[in-house]
C-alpha cells in the first residue's frame, strides 16, 4: 500500500483540531502558533538572562575569591617581616663601645632598617603609636603592668615592648605594652 493509497472517506480534519496522529496541522490556526512561538521565546529569552545573571555573579565571586587569597597571603609575607625589624630595632638599641668597627656596623643595621621600613610603607604598612596614650584592646595587647609613675593616669601605656602595625585600615599586628596600673 502507497500513501496514495490511503483511505480519502475519512473525516475532514478541521482547523485547529490535530489529526489522528497527534501532530498538529501545519496551517492551523496562525495566531495560535505565534502565540506559542513567542511563550517559547520569552521563555528561552528569560533562561538566557538567568543565565547570564549567574555568569556575572561567578565572575563577581571569582574576583572577591581570588582578592581574598592574594590578600591572604600578602599579609602572611608581611607578617613573616616583623620580627626581622623587630631585631633590627633591637640591635640599634643597643649602645656599644664607639669605636668605629661598631659605628659601621650600626650605620649597616640602620640602613638595612630604613630599607625594611621603606618596603612596609610601600604595601601601607604602617606602625602603629600608642606610647603614652591609653590602652585600646583592639590594638595593643597587654603583657604587663607597672605601678603608675606620678602624673600618669591608671590604663596608659608606659613601655612599648613590640611595635604593632597596621595594613590599610587592618591591624596586621598588635603593639605588645606594658600598662600603668595603679596599686591596690
Amino acid at each position: 500500500m502507497s500513501v496514495f493509497d490511503e483511505d480519502l472517506s475519512a473525516e475532514p480534519v478541521t482547523e485547529g483540531t490535530p489529526p489522528e496522529g497527534g501532530v498538529p496541522d501545519p496551517v492551523a490556526d496562525p495566531a495560535t502558533q505565534l502565540a506559542e512561538a513567542n511563550a517559547k521565546a520569552d521563555d528561552n529569552y528569560n533562561k538566557f538572562l538567568m543565565a547570564m545573571a549567574d555568569f556575572e555573579n561567578y565572575k563577581k565571586r571569582m574576583q572577591r575569591d581570588i582578592e581574598s587569597i592574594v590578600t591572604a597571603r600578602r599579609r602572611n609575607l608581611l607578617e613573616r617581616f616583623l620580627p626581622v625589624i623587630d631585631n633590627l630595632e633591637r640591635a640599634l638599641s643597643f649602645d656599644a663601645a664607639g669605636d668605629e668597627a661598631h659605628a659601621s656596623l650600626r650605620t649597616g643595621v640602620e640602613q638595612t632598617l630604613k630599607g625594611f621600613e621603606a618596603v612596609l610603607a610601600g604595601e601601607d604598612v604602617r606602625p602603629i603609636d600608642v606610647a603614652n596614650k591609653p590602652f585600646d584592646p583592639k590594638v595593643a595587647e597587654a603583657i604587663g603592668t607597672v605601678a603608675a609613675p606620678d602624673g600618669v593616669e591608671d590604663d596608659t601605656i608606659v613601655q612599648v615592648a613590640q611595635k604593632g602595625y597596621t595594613i590599610g585600615e587592618d591591624l596586621l599586628r598588635a603593639a605588645q605594652v606594658i600598662v600603668a596600673k595603679t596599686p591596690g
